[in-house]
């Protein structure tokens, strides 16, 4: 008897399938993976690759005995394009006495990367976020002047 070695992408470990001849069709693989791992044809398709060359078999291939093959499950019908739309920036507003606001199309500072050297307590932003009086303005210069300096 011959032997398939294959493992999915995700597992550490390897299985066997085995099968009479030389050589394995891509079809008859794919067949014989499903049926061991009871996957359904209906709810995904395989995609099968070597293992050590990482390329991918294609149709009409003819996997030779003893091989490693990796495995992923991917949608039945292959993969389909995703169409992207465009989420349009949020308007920005204006506050008095605030710094104005990025529009969606400018480059976002590095400044998140900043280091805070003096943190903000949790019971700091609890009583400024909860407290009716407290305006939005005065938050967020506080926020900042404690990680700018």
């Amino acid at each position: 008897m011959s032997c398939i070695h294959y493992k999915f992408f995700s597992k550490l470990d390897y299985d066997t399938v085995t099968f009479s001849g030389f050589d394995i069709s891509l079809c008859d693989l794919k067949c014989k993976i499903m049926r061991k791992e009871k996957l359904k044809a209906a709810n995904c398709d395989l995609q099968i690759s070597n293992a050590q060359t990482k390329e991918e078999y294609t149709e009409d291939a003819l996997i030779p005995k003893n091989s490693l093959v990796v495995v992923k499950r991917i949608p039945a019908g292959g993969v389909k394009a995703t169409n992207k739309t465009a989420v349009p920036a949020p308007q920005s507003r204006k506050i008095p006495g605030a710094a104005s606001f990025r529009s969606g199309t400018e480059p976002v500072s590095r400044a998140s990367e900043a280091v805070c050297k003096t943190p903000v307590s949790p019971f700091f932003l609890h009583t400024a976020l909860n407290s009716k009086q407290c305006s939005l303005v005065l938050i967020f210069r506080t926020l900042t002047s404690s990680i700018f300096q």
